[in-house]
């Protein structure tokens, strides 16, 4: 069994990552790229066999997919389930974890993905139920970052964020567009989960009582609501910054 990934980024990372994963990689005849050529060399120093096809026979392969002029065939990574947890906390100081709450769609999953990755996220949470697959839409959107940032599938979340209260001493907060608090009026350092939720739906009911704090991101024009990609950069950066300050 294998998976296609997509793009220079994509590759880019499995080469600096998981290049044991890498199978073979199919790259467009003709193509002469600054950036492609140093990916090219590693993939001849590791002995990667490359296929040079002709860009039919490439589209063909991306099944639709925006490809660069690169796809690469690899193994699948072995899904991490609520077990790694403690492997992956246990010797973090003030750890910050991302929990994402029925977000389904991939390109959002990706994003979030990347903006965990700069903000010193050290894992990503999602239920194994209405949640994104981390397939190639999402990890070309994700620019390399879903290979360094651990994504975890849990059976039931309001059980994993309880474990992650009483074993980590962690402070769980959710955002909602109601709540009183805001974002920006909120302590947000030591040991952390940043729930977001939904477009539209928002947190689950369960996910939310399960918060120790809710808060708001501050809306100044008409709109209602922001992206939740969008969304989970502004509070992860909130975050990120108020760490610094400290």
């Amino acid at each position: 069994m294998s998976e296609n990934i997509y793009g220079i980024h994509a590759v880019n990372a499995f080469l600096a990552n998981a290049p044991e994963r890498l199978i073979e990689v199919y790259v467009l005849k003709g193509r002469e790229d600054k950036r492609l050529q140093p990916v090219l060399n590693t993939l001849y120093q590791l002995g990667i066999s490359v296929q040079f096809l002709n860009r039919e026979t490439l589209d063909k392969k991306a099944n639709g997919e925006v490809h660069q002029g690169i796809i690469a065939r690899v193994q699948p990574a072995k899904e991490l389930n609520e077990n790694d947890l403690d492997r992956i906390l246990r010797d973090q100081q003030n750890p910050l974890v991302l929990v994402l709450d029925g977000v389904t769609d991939p390109h959002n999953l990706g994003a979030c993905l990347r903006t965990a990755d700069a903000a010193g996220v050290c894992a990503v949470i999602v239920p194994k139920d209405k949640s994104a697959q981390l397939n190639a839409t999402a990890r070309k959107v994700a620019c390399g970052a879903a290979e360094v940032v651990p994504l975890i599938r849990v059976t039931n979340l309001a059980r994993t964020l309880r474990e992650l209260q009483q074993h980590y001493n962690m402070w769980v907060v959710g955002t909602a567009g109601e709540a009183t608090e805001t974002l920006y009026q909120s302590k947000l350092t030591g040991s952390l989960a940043l729930v977001m939720g939904a477009e539209g739906d928002g947190m689950r009911r369960l996910t939310r009582e399960t918060c120790d704090q809710l808060v708001s991101i501050p809306m100044a024009g008409s709109v209602s609501s922001l992206n939740v990609s969008v969304a989970t950069g502004v509070c992860l950066f909130e975050i990120a910054r108020q760490r610094l300050a400290g």
